[in-house]
């Protein structure tokens, strides 16, 4: 949640750019009342931030939720992707490795001290993203590079698995792997795939697996 300044910096912006209320609700297809004088002092949910970032994609998201820095962004800002990384934790951890072995569980949290940090990624606002994580190696180059965040959704029945798609797979010997999951020999394994040439295929037992994500996004930063 944001805090509720947010609301009077945002009116401050419309005011500015000469937006109504009415066409401010119009463009980001939120309910009228949120910008109600009654209501100032209340938050803004993330789902409605997403929704505001899409729209006035000029308004710097930075301004509009800490108040630091100016309200519009610099024009040599690269706006197709974009990430800000928010203290408020309305947007997608982005967690340590070793801290989420165990997602395939039923009763699978993350915890606050796992989380580096909290992104708000617009291009991701319509996705169910459970978490994301760093890459780490070569094995799947060149479709990923050592380095790159993937944004991971949580496969909650392996029926639904999407063959040779990459997916993140957390194992009880190998801890987490990232790879392209095809069909095994048996209905018992499942064959991981790099889309490095220089790493072999592996079978996998599936008394091995702990958890399947499916990877739906990816982050590269040069």
């Amino acid at each position: 949640m944001i805090i509720a300044s947010t609301k009077c910096r945002l009116l401050e912006y419309l005011e500015f750019k000469g937006i109504s209320r009415t066409e401010f609700y119009e463009k980001t297809e939120i309910k009228r009342g949120l910008l109600d004088k009654d209501k100032l002092e209340a938050t803004i949910s993330d789902i409605f931030l997403a929704k505001i970032i899409a729209v006035f994609k000029d308004l710097c998201v930075e301004w509009l939720i800490t108040g630091r820095g100016e309200m519009l962004k610099s024009s040599n800002l690269e706006n197709d992707i974009e990430i800000i990384k928010v203290n408020s934790k309305p947007g997608i951890p982005l967690v340590e490795q070793l801290a989420i072995a165990g997602f395939g569980s039923a009763n699978f949290s993350i915890s606050e001290r796992d989380v580096k940090d909290y992104y708000i990624i617009p291009k991701f606002k319509y996705l169910k993203i459970d978490f994301m994580i760093e890459i780490c190696g070569s094995s799947m180059y060149p479709k990923y590079n050592s380095g790159d965040i993937v944004a991971c959704t949580i496969i909650r029945e392996s029926k639904f698995i999407q063959w040779n798609k990459c997916h993140v797979i957390a194992t009880r010997e190998q801890g987490l792997l990232v790879k392209r999951i095809k069909k095994g020999d048996t209905r018992e394994t499942i064959l991981a795939v790099s889309d490095n040439l220089d790493y072999d295929p592996f079978i996998i037992p599936l008394s091995e697996v702990t958890g399947i994500a499916l990877v739906v996004g990816v982050i590269r930063l040069e």
